[in-house]
């Protein structure tokens, strides 16, 4: 078979062009992992009684009955230096976040680490799951206000060195520079359902680009 065959099917098995790398699902182009291919949970691990896919997104929890605990979805691959953006939709009165540089819970369904919050009161915020257990750093909320959507809203969350910065819609939430040298700053990406009364969210477009 000739150098030439074995690039076409390549490119056919991956299902794009210009791919670096392909595993576990997720594409990468020109830098970019699109860690969600839209159908399946490749390249994630979770508890799927309280996950599925619909309409390319990731859904986490119910409508139809209580979630009795916390729970994750998070991705299989570690990630340190990164920039992640995502589209994010809260309904009911629950609340949800994503999770990054996080570890699982050894025999647990918890995660400990760093997370960009997603709930009625705490959109924006920088929390930390498990581990503090407290608001690192939360945004103006006036401001807050005049960007929050009722639908779908954009998350940008980018992490290089010890500098956290966190952007809704193209407001800037969170810049934040951790100071205590013992925690790590490398891990998992993780989606969370809260538990408690009924609510969804919804995840989809979760572009990832290493830095």
């Amino acid at each position: 078979m000739t150098r030439y065959l074995l690039i076409v099917l390549s490119v056919v098995v991956c299902g794009c062009a210009n791919v670096s790398h392909c595993r576990n699902g997720a594409i990468e182009k020109e830098g970019t992992i699109r860690l969600f291919d839209g159908e399946s949970f490749s390249g994630w691990e979770g508890n799927l009684e309280w996950f599925r896919t619909e309409d390319r997104a990731i859904v986490g929890g119910s409508l139809q009955r209580p979630i009795p605990r916390n729970e994750f979805l998070s991705t299989r691959d570690e990630f340190r230096d990164f920039e992640l953006r995502l589209s994010v939709r809260l309904i009911g009165e629950g609340n949800g976040g994503i999770q990054f540089r996080s570890r699982r819970v050894a025999g647990g369904n918890e995660m400990v680490g760093y997370q960009a919050d997603i709930s009625r009161d705490f959109w924006g915020c920088l929390y930390d799951e498990s581990r503090r257990n407290k608001v690192l750093v939360r945004p103006d909320a006036a401001q807050l206000q005049k960007v929050l959507r009722d639908g779908w809203n954009d998350y940008r969350i980018r992490c290089k060195g010890r500098r956290i910065e966190l952007w809704l819609n193209g407001y800037k939430t969170v810049d934040y520079v951790e100071a205590d040298e013992n925690i790590e700053q490398t891990g998992l990406i993780g989606l969370q359902i809260h538990g408690g009364a009924p609510s969804e969210v919804w995840y989809k477009n979760i572009l990832l680009k290493r830095l």
